[in-house]
């Protein structure tokens, strides 16, 4: 019997040539993430490199940008990002292979086995180094949106400290972007949109997201749409 050969991986969700316009929530998640960032950056489903250009952008960190998917990964390799562009997984890095700080931006919903996956992210951190995940917050603002951007899963608290593995210890987490939760919750309760527009995203993006950056510290970041958390790996050795 011969084995059967699986396809490339292709990434299903259009929305990232969309939100390369939320310039000033790309800036609001930099600033956040920017004292964890390391020496040697990996940045897990890089997909075009709109999050990198933000995080990136004039540093002199060596990064890595991790893609599963053909089509973008050439597409980073064809752009004028100065990083490293690794087709593939964390399951086809070996274990020699470590980092400062492991990113997950909007990607750990899209993959099922999610225990798994971070599991093997601390595998591959240094000692010292940062876990860094943001993703969508509240599984009752679960929407068509989500749905057909291919996430499995909104996350709590809760149910994001159940999948973290024991070898690391959590520094922060914290929610972001409480006006822009109301958004998302009209969307879901009223609309029900699949897909938003290219203005639906620019007025997130430029009314929204800014008036999140104050309200936000007021709620003491209690509050909002998507969630941020920072886990530290203390220990010597794997």
């Amino acid at each position: 019997m011969t084995d059967v050969e699986q396809p490339p991986y292709e990434y299903c969700g259009e929305e990232l040539e969309l939100f390369q316009h939320a310039i000033h929530w790309k800036e609001t998640l930099r600033r956040q993430i920017e004292p964890y960032l390391g020496d040697h950056v990996l940045e897990v489903g890089a997909g075009i490199g709109g999050t990198t250009r933000v995080f990136h952008n004039q540093s002199r960190r060596r990064w890595t940008c991790l893609e599963p998917d053909p089509v973008l990964a050439d597409q980073l390799r064809g752009s004028e990002l100065d990083v490293e562009v690794e087709l593939g997984t964390l399951e086809s890095l070996t274990d020699q292979k470590k980092f400062d700080t492991i990113l997950y931006i909007d990607v750990l919903e899209h993959i099922e086995q999610d225990a798994e996956e971070l599991r093997l992210a601390a595998r591959h951190l240094n000692p010292g180094g940062y876990l860094v995940v943001m993703s969508p917050a509240h599984p009752w603002l679960y929407s068509p949106f989500d749905k057909a951007l291919g996430h499995f899963r909104r996350y709590t608290k809760q149910s994001l400290r159940a999948v973290a593995p024991a070898s690391i210890d959590e520094h922060q987490m914290i929610y972001l972007d409480s006006v822009g939760m109301l958004a998302s919750a009209a969307n879901r309760i009223f609309l029900s949109q699949s897909h938003p527009t290219k203005k639906q995203i620019l007025f997130w993006d430029r009314v929204l997201v800014r008036t999140s950056k104050w309200v936000d510290p007021l709620l003491f970041r209690q509050v909002g749409k998507s969630i941020l958390a920072v886990w530290k790996c203390n220990q010597t050795g794997s």
